[in-house]
């Protein structure tokens, strides 16, 4: 088979409507170990699978982490999430990466941290697997089991940054969500109940038996529902506070456990 040209990758991706059509044609050449392998990738680029599921991986706060179909793909907007665990506790010992999905958030905690003790928890299978491919370089344990039941009970009490990227979007919005989410993500990383917080409120709720004293909780959510997530930390005992990044468009609620 012959190479393909940057051009000709480049004119199909264009006409599939991908606006970065210059960059992702740049991605797959390099990624494809074989020309076969290439006109494959590109195929199902066309097809409208999602750019990350083509390739295999996602690039995360510098880190390459691995993907597979029917994984939640980290969103860039979460490193925000990421930077102000490290800024507020730059000395964490023991991190919990709960909703973890591929595990990328615990990856990029632990890349940064001196050899944390690292667990991670999905109640999705997928996710479970593929975050122990992405935890193994960091020593980390994946766990599967809804929220908290699925941790070991021996970090009651112990966790210094407890990272949780729930999902949020109010179950009538999920129709309205892009089709590289909707069709090809797993539901129960997408929605979040009626109002999109109900996990969130039931993370905030367990979150001070689980946190050490001086231990953070995060969460990712939107403009419109950070107030009512203030509220749930805040009814849970934990100090709150809200944090945006304009860069990003992300939103970040914090508690942290007197």
């Amino acid at each position: 088979m012959p190479l393909l040209s940057t051009v000709s990758v480049v004119t199909a991706l264009r006409a599939a409507g991908c606006v970065f059509a210059e960059d992702e044609a740049e991605l797959i050449l390099t990624t494809a170990r074989t020309p076969d392998e290439a006109a494959a990738m590109i195929d199902r680029r066309v097809a409208g699978l999602p750019l990350e599921l083509v390739l295999g991986w996602a690039e995360f706060a510098g880190l390459r982490i691995t993907v597979e179909p029917g994984v939640f793909v980290p969103r860039r907007r979460t490193e925000f999430l990421v930077e102000r665990a490290l800024a507020a506790v730059p000395g964490a010992s023991v991190v919990v990466d709960l909703c973890c999905g591929s595990g990328a958030v615990g990856a990029a905690l632990a890349a940064s941290l001196d050899g944390p003790e690292l667990h991670a928890a999905d109640i999705d299978p997928a996710a479970v697997r593929c975050a122990r491919h992405n935890l193994a370089p960091h020593g980390g344990h994946a766990h599967g089991g809804d929220l908290f039941g699925a941790l070991p009970t021996t970090l009651r009490g112990r966790v210094d940054i407890l990272a949780a990227n729930v999902p949020y979007v109010p179950t009538g919005e999920v129709p309205l969500l892009p089709s590289e989410a909707r069709d090809h993500e797993p539901l129960v990383a997408l929605d979040g109940g009626a109002d999109g917080l109900d996990v969130l409120r039931r993370v905030a709720a367990e979150a001070p038996e689980w946190l050490a004293p001086g231990g953070l909780l995060l969460v990712e959510t939107s403009e419109r529902q950070a107030p009512l997530a203030l509220e749930a930390f805040r009814g849970s005992g934990l100090t709150a506070h809200a944090a945006v990044s304009a860069e990003m468009y992300a939103h970040v609620v914090t508690g942290t456990r007197p």
